[in-house]
């Protein structure tokens, strides 16, 4: 469907083309490894390192400049050309400090989010087990203990040996009954 409208625009002169072809193309690069970059450089910046090899660089040139012979000098006393060098990697520094760090907060806005979705789900756990401790106490309190199960048992075992003893002074008070029963059919 695409394809035909591109078609009917072509053939209609009153339309005018959508894409035209750009006479100098645009650079293409990879935010990513750019970013990548800007990060090295800044964190280089920010080391022991880079400020021995400035102070290094600056104490040579000014050396340089200040102790040869005047046709061996390229900047003169005023150090013009110290200035500007130091400016131009200075203005080209600070985006790049800039977007390290803007990079820096991104991660460390990705890494909070994750830690704020952890502690919700630790708290949440926490509740629920606290929850579910509270639950058990409450269980273990109405459960039956062991002495409580022995006094139990005790009390139905004395009432099993009083039933035993009833059972068999009946037993015996029906031999005796049924021993009287069976004299008195003998005389009859």
């Amino acid at each position: 469907m695409a394809e035909r409208r591109a078609e009917e625009s072509r053939s209609r002169l009153d339309t005018p083309r959508e894409l035209r072809r750009a006479l100098v193309r645009r650079p293409s690069y990879d935010s990513d490894r750019f970013g990548s970059f800007a990060e090295t450089f800044a964190r280089f910046m920010g080391t022991a390192r880079f400020l021995l090899y400035m102070t290094l660089f600056v104490a040579i040139w000014l050396g340089w400049n200040s102790l040869v012979p005047a046709e061996w000098e390229f900047d003169a006393y005023p150090f013009i050309f110290l200035t500007l060098m130091l400016s131009l990697q200075a203005s080209y520094a600070a985006p790049l400090i800039l977007l390290a760090q803007n990079r820096q907060e991104m991660r460390d806005r990705v890494v909070a989010e994750q830690d704020r979705r952890a502690a919700a789900r630790s708290r949440a756990d926490m509740e629920f087990l606290a929850r579910e401790v509270a639950s058990l106490r409450l269980a273990v309190g109405e459960v039956a203990t062991r002495d409580y199960l022995r006094s139990e048992l005790r009390a139905l075992l004395a009432e099993l040996d009083e039933r035993r003893a009833e059972e068999r002074g009946w037993d015996r008070d029906d031999e005796r009954d049924e021993g009287r029963d069976e004299s008195h059919d003998d005389r009859a």
